[in-house]
């Protein structure tokens, strides 16, 4: 039962430990401010969470965005919220430690903190086995036709079909991954950006999702 916050990739750099002489690259992620729209209880819904929303504007401020449907805006009236760019579910020990309109910001991360972080991993479009896969190639030299080619896909008459699962060429890439264990560098507080150790999925821009990590508690 980790409570997170969603966040924004920025993109990545390099800070310099001198004591060490060494270089240590870095992801930049704005991580919220989040707003509660929704709490879920044991007695009502069999279990505790929270849900939090990302990219919110309130009923009292301006704003051209209409890609929030009438059965979203009344499920955020509540909250306060005129519209919502993304909501996310977290369990949740006690429900009741929370309360609908409260802000979750990067306050709830510290220096040291150990994080999981979940985005979607950037698309490679239609491959190849070999980039796939990392198949290897068959012979380069002239005559040859079979240079990237997957080659024999199964059996005969037996069974007479191809396995489910067969590695062959697909859509590379573009799917939910999780980078777990990565530990935060830096908060800056003003600007809500968090700087954790190492690369995680997606490009810049891309949409994540921080959960602390397990290894805190260990």
């Amino acid at each position: 039962m980790r409570i997170g916050s969603l966040g924004i990739k920025i993109g990545m750099t390099q800070i310099f430990d001198i004591e060490k002489n060494i270089a240590i690259p870095i992801t930049l992620i704005k991580v919220g401010p989040s707003i509660v729209t929704h709490i879920k209880t044991k007695e009502k819904d069999g279990y505790d969470a929270i849900q939090l929303g990302f990219g919110f504007i309130l009923n009292n401020e301006s704003s051209t965005y209409t890609k929030t449907n009438k059965p979203e805006k009344g499920h955020l009236q509540r909250s306060n919220v005129n519209s919502c760019s993304y909501l996310c579910e977290y369990r949740v020990q006690n429900s009741e430690e929370y309360s609908i309109g409260q802000i979750i910001d990067v306050g709830m991360f510290e220096t040291g903190q150990f994080v999981d972080v979940i985005g979607k991993s950037i698309g490679k479009g239609f491959c190849g086995t070999v980039k796939r896969y990392n198949f290897g190639r068959g012979p380069m030299s002239h005559g040859s036709k079979n240079h990237r080619a997957p080659g024999s896909i199964g059996a005969g008459s037996t069974p007479g079909r191809v396995y489910p699962g067969k590695r062959m060429a697909g859509r590379k890439g573009g799917t939910q991954t999780t980078i777990k264990n990565l530990q935060i560098i830096k908060i800056h507080s003003e600007e809500s950006v968090v700087a954790v150790h190492g690369a995680i999925p997606g490009k810049s821009g891309n949409l994540v999702n921080l959960v602390p990590s397990y290894k805190n508690y260990k």
